[in-house]
């Protein structure tokens, strides 16, 4: 189990310092390009790697303080530190969104003419590829790890390829139509889409820091598996919630009132066992109760 944990953490910490990697690398490029070619549209994909880079490094101290174990001051865990990130990272999203805005419209009020669009149509196809590489080893490392902040940094960098992707359009309409409004006005598509990620980020935090329950799907699952073992006649008071990758579970189960206290644990520990098998970083807090019928009896 420890040889698995240690893997997870170096599969979560070597993504997050790919992420850097990638996001200076691009920022480099990018710079370079909207210098030659002063376009907008490519001026919104460096503040989107600009961007990237602040995300990627707030989510690389986050993954680190979140595989912190519990501690003394910490009981539950540092797994919040990730929402916590999420938060600071939609806050850095919204305000390039705005900062596109602007640019854009003073784009669209003052038109000018870009040069060495085909220049710049290969840094955004070199951006690309490089993302894309990043992309499918983030996926490999969630499929390992099940990362929530992984998962979110993946889905920014997708963005990003969907992002460059339109910026090529955008320079192929000005290269080969002449139309030099494009330009601007792809670059506020992208400020919208930003926006739009800014506001999933946001929901998915708050889900985090409010302790909201898991999804009916996962509750039905957990539900569903402790009733099927053997000793357990009911399941109440079902609550989960989640903290960075950590699941906590609580429940009541009704057992046999007349079945002794080993027998009582017995069944306890194979529910406990069963719940981290289906999320092994979950913690289980399990109430045995004496099933309800043997209550009436016994009140009788």
């Amino acid at each position: 189990m420890t040889g698995a944990l240690e893997n997870r953490s170096f599969l979560m910490r070597s993504a997050t310092y790919g992420s850097v990697a990638v996001a200076i690398t691009l920022i480099l490029f990018k710079s370079w390009a909207y210098f030659v070619t002063d376009s907008v549209a490519i001026l919104s994909t460096l503040v989107d790697s600009l961007m990237d880079l602040g995300a990627s490094i707030v989510n690389f101290l986050a993954v680190r303080q979140a595989l912190i174990p519990a501690d003394h001051d910490h009981r539950f865990g540092h797994g919040k530190a990730e929402a916590l990130a999420g938060l600071f990272q939609s806050a850095l999203i919204v305000g390039s969104a705005v900062f596109l805005l602007l640019q854009a419209f003073e784009r669209l009020a003052n038109p000018v003419e870009i040069s060495e669009s085909t220049m710049g149509i290969a840094v955004m196809v070199f951006s690309m590829s490089l993302t894309f590489l990043l992309v499918l080893y983030q996926r490999y490392v969630i499929r390992k790890t099940n990362s929530v902040a992984i998962s979110a940094d993946s889905l920014q960098y997708m963005g990003d390829i969907l992002v460059n992707a339109s910026v090529i359009v955008a320079l192929l309409l000005v290269n080969q139509l002449n139309w030099i409004y494009a330009d601007a006005l792809f670059a506020i598509g992208i400020a919208g889409y930003l926006a739009f990620n800014a506001w999933s980020i946001i929901r998915v935090s708050f889900a985090d820091l409010m302790d909201e329950e898991l999804p009916d799907e996962e509750r039905n699952k957990i539900e569903l598996l402790t009733s099927d073992i053997e000793g357990v006649l009911s399941v109440q008071e079902l609550r989960t919630r989640r903290s960075g990758q950590k699941i906590f579970v609580q429940m009541h189960i009704e057992l046999a009132g007349d079945i002794s206290l080993f027998e009582a644990n017995k069944i306890s520990d194979a529910v406990e066992k069963a719940v981290m098998d289906l999320y092994p970083d979950a913690e289980a807090i399990i109430r045995k109760l004496p099933y309800q019928a043997d209550r009436f009896k016994a009140e009788k």
